[in-house]
């Protein structure tokens, strides 16, 4: 499933975790979150948030880099 990150405090929306602490269950995609779904950091909407390819996700994780939901 692909990954999301904020381009505005990096957090990353990874839909195998989903976010339980907002009752989003693991394996929700990003395009099956509720409209008014926001970044659980810095409340951007949606649409502040890209997706990130596979080499991408995994590049920043070994770096140390982004905000892991």
């Amino acid at each position: 499933m692909d990954k999301y990150i904020c381009g505005i405090c990096a957090t990353i929306y990874n839909p195998e975790l989903g976010t339980p602490d907002e009752n989003i269950a693991p394996g929700t995609a990003f395009e099956d979150l509720p409209d008014d779904w926001r970044c659980p950091i810095c409340g951007s909407s949606q649409d502040k948030f890209t997706k990130l390819s596979q080499e991408k996700f995994d590049e920043l994780q070994q770096k140390g880099i982004g905000k892991f939901l």
